[in-house]
């Protein structure tokens, strides 16, 4: 059973391969990346963020999980060298973080329900668990982002986990280094990274797009992280570990 909604600006699909689901299952997960949309989106005036960046919700005002949110972009700000950071002309938006976030307490959702074959993507970045419908690994192609029509490599997920990719050729020069604010990044074109969930993936996947050709590298001293980089001629550049999931033994 698989459904796609339009939630948080993008198209957000679950698969559930478990014959058990149902749509109450279904409509709990598209409920909560909605409740997500309304809490934390920067563009909504009323949600959590809106308020902060209006000045009408107070440090000492915030809910149990904001904190928990502002302090895992914290640590990611930490963890990168300042490379990711929330905080932009005074406003803060932690989207780089929410979403991939979300997608993985979505998928805590599907899983504490006891499915155990599944996927989330939200917007391409995907959580998956256990088998696809086929009862084989599941495949998720990284696009070519000069043609999105072809793809480039096809990742085997064997053990579950999640592959976000960062990049400018859909929204544009919406990521930016922290360092440098008002310099553009042109060098690298998508940044694909495969971890072990998807909130891994997704946070370094944003800050070491944010270092250019140099996040590659920070990729590959992650523990636990593989990662693909297309520059603007068209070159890959790939961690040492990542072919190995481009490989099927099924």
């Amino acid at each position: 059973m698989k459904q796609t909604r339009l939630i948080m600006g993008m198209p957000v699909t679950l698969e559930i391969v478990d014959g058990s689901a149902s749509q109450s299952h279904f409509d709990r997960v598209f409920d909560y990346f909605s409740q997500v949309d309304q809490k934390y989106s920067p563009y909504k005036e009323e949600s959590y963020i809106g308020l902060i960046n209006s000045g009408r919700l107070k440090p000492q005002d915030y809910s149990g999980e904001m904190r928990e949110i502002l302090s895992l972009c914290e640590a990611t700000r930490q963890e990168t060298n300042g490379y990711f950071n929330i905080f932009h002309h005074g406003k803060c938006d932690p989207s780089g973080l929410v979403k991939g976030w979300a997608i993985y307490k979505a998928a805590q959702i599907v899983k504490g329900e006891g499915f155990k074959n599944f996927y989330v993507d939200a917007g391409g970045d995907i959580e998956v668990s256990g088998l696809n419908g086929q009862k084989k690994p599941w495949s998720l192609g990284i696009k070519n982002p000069f043609d999105e029509n072809e793809v480039v490599k096809i990742v085997y997920l064997k053990n579950g986990g999640g592959l976000a990719t960062s990049g400018t050729y859909i929204r544009g020069q919406h990521i930016y280094n922290p360092h440098n604010p008002s310099e553009k990044i042109e060098d690298v074109v998508s940044l694909t990274v495969v971890g072990p969930n998807i909130y891994e993936a997704d946070r370094f996947a944003t800050a070491a797009f944010a270092m250019g050709r140099r996040g590659i590298e920070f990729i590959e001293k992650r523990p636990g992280l593989e990662g693909y980089l297309i520059d603007l001629e068209g070159r890959a550049t790939l961690t040492s570990g990542f072919e190995l999931y481009c490989q099927n033994y099924d």
